[in-house]
């Protein structure tokens, strides 16, 4: 039978409280059950040591037993529920009670312990002047005695126990409801967001507020899934426009001149024939592209390795540039830190990659402006920053630039790109332990800064 977490959480605080309230009642009665029972010892001994006392005098004034000596301590000893006999020197009996009596009285003190109801006695010696004149025997029923008064007082005593265990519980029913509800409340509200998320419904938000570390990290780790869930909801949605959109045009251009040149409606020339060529390779590099998106996806990026003199490889790109940054009155500057060792350990092939698509975007996304690449080091990583005077990237679009297919909005759509470029940068340096990271404002240029540690692990 299934249980909420409120009512799990109340049963397991309620039955430790049980647990513990009743371990407590029974440590407690038992310790004051153990010191009540010495007390009561510790009272029959002063009794007994009271009563050697007493006959000791009783010698010393009468000189001798008879049937009177100590008889009036006979009223004392029916009283307190124990029998006394006397005996003398040569241990006959001068006088003594019955045990009967104490046994068949109506308000007989009450006792306790393992030999309940069993006569016990034990016999001192009355000592005078060093010698042994007789003995006394002191029998009752029971190691310890209690008296009406003694059976009340640890009755009261229980009483205040199972009243105290009793009042306990209760304080701890109601205490382990409001902390379960406190417990149970946003962790409720919490599954039911997930069960939305796996349901689609990727609108949906916790906003539920605690005080505990642990569920407030748990609430906010739920909302930020609903919003990369929600986000890549709409990446697919966009990849599947994009991708429509991108074979859709390039088929059409052809379907359509085609017919038209077989309508006769216009020539088949060379330059037409050159334009529909154009077309057919544009619809192939956008096929290349997806091979290279079902590349990152499935992890099938081979990885040659060796030394990379990252200056040497930036210096190679940008003078594959030169001429389109001159056509676009692009200035490319690099800056180098003189006597730094720029050689990491990689490869070649796909670290120039990454640099030719994050150069290539500065040039694509600038005009009538500059492009810088930066090239410093240390001792752990070799730094590169390129930076851009384009036309930036808005500030919501920047933690999705590196999805696949991600273009942010329509107006950059005027720039030929698939958005793939990006993606496969991170892919790349991903593979050889590094990092990109990306500042950027609208209208003002963007900088885009990868560290390459030289001393990498290659994945």
């Amino acid at each position: 039978m299934k249980q909420s977490i409120r009512g799990r959480l109340s049963i397991i605080i309620i039955f430790c409280a049980v647990v513990a309230v009743l371990l407590s009642a029974v440590i407690i009665n038992v310790t004051i059950t153990n010191t009540f029972n010495k007390y009561m010892e510790d009272i029959q001994s002063k009794r007994n040591t009271r009563l050697v006392e007493y006959f000791e005098q009783v010698y010393k004034r009468d000189g001798k037993w008879d049937k009177t000596s100590g008889e009036e301590m006979m009223h004392e000893a029916y009283m307190n529920n124990y029998c006394l006999t006397l005996l003398d020197e040569n241990e006959k009996i001068v006088w003594g009670m019955n045990h009967n009596d104490i046994k068949d009285k109506s308000y007989t003190m009450m006792h306790s312990g393992t030999e309940e109801g069993v006569y016990t006695s034990n016999t001192f010696d009355i000592n005078v002047n060093g010698k042994t004149v007789g003995q006394i025997l002191v029998g009752q029923y029971g190691p310890v005695l209690l008296s009406k008064e003694d059976i009340s007082f640890k009755t009261e005593i229980n009483k205040g126990i199972l009243f105290s265990g009793v009042l306990t519980l209760a304080i701890v029913a109601i205490i382990s409801l409001i902390l379960s509800k406190q417990f149970s409340k946003p962790i409720k509200e919490v599954s039911n967001t997930s069960v939305n998320l796996s349901r689609g419904n990727y609108d949906s938000r916790s906003n539920i507020k605690s005080n505990i570390m642990e569920i407030t990290n748990l609430t906010q780790s739920i909302n930020s899934l609903g919003e990369k869930l929600n986000s890549q909801d709409l990446l697919r949605k966009r990849l599947i426009s994009d991708i429509s959109h991108e074979i859709r045009t390039p088929l059409n251009v052809l379907q359509n001149n085609l017919e038209a040149m077989i309508d006769g409606i216009i020539p088949v020339t060379q330059d037409k024939l050159n334009n529909l060529n154009d077309e057919v390779i544009r619809f192939g590099k956008l096929l290349n592209n997806l091979d290279a998106l079902k590349q990152i996806e499935s992890d099938e990026i081979p990885i040659d390795l060796g030394l990379v003199h990252i200056d040497k490889l930036i210096s190679a790109v940008i003078n594959d540039f030169s001429i389109e940054a001159t056509e676009k009155n692009i200035k490319l500057i690099i800056n180098e830190e003189e006597n730094k060792n720029f050689i990491v350990l990689g490869d070649y092939d796909k670290l120039k990659q990454v640099f030719i698509n994050l150069i290539s975007n500065g040039i694509k996304f600038t005009n009538d402006g500059k492009v810088w690449i930066n090239l410093d080091s240390d001792i752990n990583s070799v730094i590169i920053q390129i930076k851009d005077s384009g036309i930036g990237i808005k500030k919501e679009d920047l933690p999705f630039i590196f999805e696949r297919m991600y273009r942010t909005d329509k107006s950059r759509y005027k720039v030929d790109g698939t958005g793939i470029g990006l993606t496969l940068v991170k892919r790349i340096l991903t593979l050889h332990d590094a990092t990109i990271d990306v500042e950027s404002k609208e209208n003002k240029g963007t900088t885009f800064t990868v560290r390459i540690r030289k001393n990498s692990k290659i994945i």
